[in-house]
């Protein structure tokens, strides 16, 4: 008996596991976006090393640029083995913000600073997805079955809507997919709008070029406009500054008084209301500042007040 024919068939087979012809074994290159195996030193297609995954990749320290911000998403996303961007079963995307280190509030020279915004050192330690835009009206209406919006527009940021609002909708949205969706921390917003920037604005400080990037009281005719019209940040968040405010997790209150700070959830109990970020279209330019923050009370809601979802992403331990 010829076992010839046989023997090439082993060989193609050892070949396809050993090469890591397997999909699951595949990550991509971070320079040109080939699929390269696990195991491979250098991409085959340009020849750039690929990193170690085995152990889990540098965080993203600020200040980095657009350029930086996008390979790191890349690279976080192929060590977790997810993609850089999902999307919900309503059709919301989601980015995926590796975790990282930055500096939270602003200078004292910073043109319509306020007291609150003391500067600090703050860690975020865990990678998390945040939606590309904000919650629009057709989203909410899909998951809660009304739009209490004034301004009406399907692809328009729902607003109207108080922090108990935001907090049903990710209650439900979550049951339905049977994944954690919640609003971001004080502290994941700021880190997000941010993307690896250390200026007033998330793309520098001349407010000259706010206008590419925001609707706010110049652009705006005081109403909020369709979201995604505008130009996203490094992480490809769109409308982090201005279209209407977004409601985080955190009870509002003075920033921790340390010298690093991982994780913050703001203060465990309260009077004052919850946080607010991003600011809205009926604001002047030194209202949709990153560190800009004010507050209001969970059922509270204005014509101006939106929000946008984090969603956890699961680790293993």
């Amino acid at each position: 008996m010829n076992r010839l024919p046989y023997l090439w068939i082993a060989l193609v087979l050892l070949c396809l596991v050993g090469c890591g012809a397997d999909s699951t074994k595949l990550i991509e290159c971070p320079d040109c976006g080939n699929m390269v195996s696990k195991r491979a030193k250098h991409c085959v297609k340009c020849g750039a090393p690929e990193p170690a995954y085995s152990a889990p990749p540098p965080p993203a320290v600020a200040p980095f640029d657009s350029g930086q911000a996008k390979t790191l998403q890349k690279v976080w996303a192929n060590h977790l083995g997810v993609p850089v961007q999902i999307t919900d079963s309503v059709g919301m995307k989601f980015n995926l913000i590796p975790p990282g280190e930055f500096t939270m509030g602003s200078p004292l020279w910073e043109p319509g600073r306020y007291e609150n915004e003391t500067q600090h050192l703050v860690r975020i330690t865990k990678p998390f997805y945040l939606s590309v835009h904000e919650v629009t009206q057709q989203h909410y209406e899909k998951v809660m079955g009304k739009n209490p919006s004034k301004s009406k527009g399907a692809n328009k940021p729902v607003e109207t809507v108080n922090w108990n609002d935001a907090v049903d909708f990710c209650s439900n949205l979550s049951e339905q997919e049977g994944v954690e969706y919640r609003l971001p921390t004080e502290a994941e917003w700021e880190y997000a709008c941010r993307a690896g920037t250390t200026t007033a604005y998330s793309f520098g400080d001349d407010d000259s070029q706010l206008g590419e990037y925001a609707w706010y009281k110049d652009n705006s005719k005081d109403i909020t406009h369709s979201v995604g019209g505008l130009k996203p940040n490094a992480w490809g968040l769109f409308d982090m500054h201005g279209n209407v405010y977004e409601w985080c997790q955190d009870l509002y209150g003075p920033y921790e008084r340390l010298q690093v700070v991982s994780d913050p959830i703001g203060p465990a109990s309260g009077d004052h209301g919850r946080v607010l970020r991003g600011g809205a279209c009926v604001y002047l330019p030194m209202g949709v500042r990153v560190a800009y923050r004010i507050t209001n009370f969970p059922h509270f809601r204005n014509h101006d007040i939106g929000f946008r979802l984090a969603r956890t992403i699961p680790l293993s331990p």
